[in-house]
């Protein structure tokens, strides 16, 4: 395992890190994500990911339940939340000044810490002055209550603009940014964020595999026990069904052929590419099964078979660079 800074800040976290979403209090209770999570921290993931909005909170009961039986020091471990979505009532959503502090105080309960290590705006809220976000995070910095806060799936315009807020007002800045990106979401990392980089912006991306299409899993159909059948993700069936989903599986499949001529299965070789990106800062794995989460370790071990000719024949399959200023 190697680390890698997050943006331009000191914090260091470990190139593959482990996040709780659909996984925690829905498919993983304590005793399961414990022999997870000390799995993952045992291999050197040093980075846990989690929001309100996950399982309505529930997950972070499980985490914080889990972190807590398993002793681990809070020097050696960092942990995240995101506010957004905390219930059905106006107060308990937004990232309004109010929300996003109760959110804050409702995660540390539930994680059992003292601090948050990153805390993220899980969306943007256009109802809120973003002026009135970026206060409210200063806020709980200065409380000592966050270390770094950022933002998940801003656009890099809105990122901006609360970097212009913060340095005109005197508050503390956006240090990270959690989007999507994998070998079929590219935009806003390759393109978005470009003019963003420079400010010192970090990532921590989420669905390196394409919520499991990357896998290979589904080309020959949905086996019954994966993501695509629990209640609530009918979206991500619809979407194989897709013609674009289906042109999406033709393309893995002649990946997964590229990745066995490499060396390699599939998965692998796509959570390698993401780590190629330099403005990655570490990759979100998610895992139900403590195999999945070993095996998706097991992928570093190849890191050295990224060749650049490699990088070119992925490239030349999945044939969809976003447009926009000069990429890595």
């Amino acid at each position: 395992m190697e680390y890698r800074r997050l943006g331009k800040s000191g914090l260091k976290v470990s190139e593959f890190s482990y996040g709780s979403w659909v996984t925690f209090a829905k498919q993983v209770d304590v005793e399961p994500a414990k022999e997870m999570l000390s799995a993952a921290y045992e291999a050197g993931i040093n980075f846990f990911d989690n929001a309100e909005g996950y399982e309505q909170g529930r997950s972070e009961l499980v985490m914080g339940q889990a972190i807590e039986e398993l002793g681990w020091s809070r020097d050696s471990y960092i942990v995240s939340s995101k506010v957004f979505w905390g219930g059905p009532k106006p107060t308990q959503r937004g990232l309004s000044a109010k929300h996003v502090t109760d959110a804050c105080h409702a995660a540390l309960r539930r994680l059992r810490v003292d601090y948050l290590d990153l805390y993220f705006c899980h969306r943007p809220d256009l109802d809120t002055p973003i002026e009135e976000t970026v206060r409210a995070m200063h806020n709980l910095v200065l409380q000592g209550k966050v270390l770094y806060w950022g933002t998940s799936e801003w656009s890099g315009q809105q990122i901006t603009e609360a970097h212009l807020v913060a340095r005109s007002c005197g508050l503390t800045p956006p240090t990270m940014e959690q989007p999507q990106y994998n070998l079929f979401e590219r935009q806003k990392v390759e393109a978005d964020y470009l003019p963003v980089y420079p400010m010192g912006l970090g990532t921590t991306i989420w669905s390196p595999l394409a919520s499991g299409m990357l896998t290979g899993k589904y080309s020959e159909g949905i086996p019954q026990d994966s993501r695509a059948n629990l209640p609530g993700y009918e979206w991500i069936r619809d979407r194989l069904a897709s013609a674009d989903g289906r042109a999406k599986l033709d393309k893995v499949r002649a990946l997964s052929q590229l990745a066995g001529q490499v060396g390699m299965p599939v998965h692998h070789l796509a959570l390698l590419w993401c780590l190629q990106n330099p403005n990655v800062s570490t990759v979100i794995l998610g895992a139900s099964r403590l195999a999945q989460l070993t095996d998706n370790l097991a992928a570093l071990e190849a890191k050295a078979l990224m060749t650049p000719e490699v990088m070119a024949a992925i490239e030349a399959i999945v044939d969809n660079r976003p447009k926009g200023p000069e990429r890595f």
